[in-house]
């Protein structure tokens, strides 16, 4: 699944391309996640001002309202001058004067959608919930630590649902636990000021090195321009299960947390 990284790649790889664009043509394939929620036509002479990031939405204001788009589990964009005739799993495209934004889903979890603006319900429903940024200025250390005190579940799952702080996806609540030496399963009410502060900046720079190194590409993850991410190449714990850990050379664990794998040194993250 693409997390905040590969969101904000994605975002880097294209928006100073498209903006300023106008749009010429809406095409949809197979439904997707939600429907658009306007007419396709409605869309045409409209243009791109920006393109934002919202933890893992992105953003594209439009002189008049914005589109909402989710790469779900296994989607991605590619944007190019054209495109070739849409394959079985291209569901969307945005034909502007720039260029074509293209939408690959193979399993269909993404989603464009449309709202008036961003106070709009629709748009209120799915970003209303979202934490901090963990990349902005906002991301306050203190107010972080106040927040896990008032978590009793294990700290990677109070990670992952994002209403604290959003976008810290599976790969990276991995390394930045390990980078802060605790262990994925303590109680995030557990965690004292010290370790909290030092997972505040942890968390802030894994998110920084993958995004400079493109993200990480596991299966197929590409951003608009077709490049691979190679932050994967340097995980410390992520995938790495049966391996010796690259700080101590105890071999690397891995365990089931909410569905999801989690991996750990059990040395370096005693507790």
């Amino acid at each position: 699944m693409p997390e905040l990284p590969e969101v904000e790649v994605t975002r880097l790889s294209f928006a100073d391309r498209i903006a300023g664009a106008r749009i010429e043509q809406v095409r949809l394939g197979k439904p997707l996640r939600w429907p658009l929620g306007c007419p396709p036509a409605e869309l045409v002479g409209r243009q791109v001002q920006a393109v934002r990031r919202r933890g893992k939405y992105l953003l594209l204001d439009l002189d008049r309202g914005l589109l909402l788009l989710h790469l779900g589990m296994s989607g991605s964009l590619n944007f190019a001058p054209s495109q070739p005739p849409p394959g079985t799993h291209d569901h969307f495209d945005l034909v502007t004067t720039r260029g074509v934004l293209r939408l690959n889903d193979p399993r269909r979890f993404g989603a464009v959608v449309h709202v008036e603006e961003e106070q709009a319900p629709g748009a209120v429903k799915l970003l209303g919930a979202l934490g901090v940024e963990p990349l902005e200025e906002g991301f306050d250390p203190e107010a972080f630590h106040a927040g896990l005190r008032r978590r009793k579940a294990p700290i990677k799952q109070v990670l992952l649902a994002g209403d604290l702080v959003v976008g810290v996806g599976n790969i990276y609540a991995s390394e930045a636990l390990f980078l802060a030496g605790i262990r994925p399963t303590l109680s995030a009410a557990r965690i004292s000021r010290p370790r909290a502060l030092r997972l505040h900046g942890a968390i802030r720079d894994v998110l920084a090195r993958a995004v400079a190194q493109g993200g990480s590409t596991l299966r197929d993850f590409s951003n608009a321009q077709g490049e691979s991410g190679y932050f994967q190449l340097e995980a410390m714990v992520y995938g790495r299960t049966g391996q010796p850990c690259r700080v101590c050379g105890t071999t690397i664990r891995s365990l089931r947390q909410g569905q999801r794998a989690t991996f750990y040194c059990p040395t370096c993250q005693k507790t």
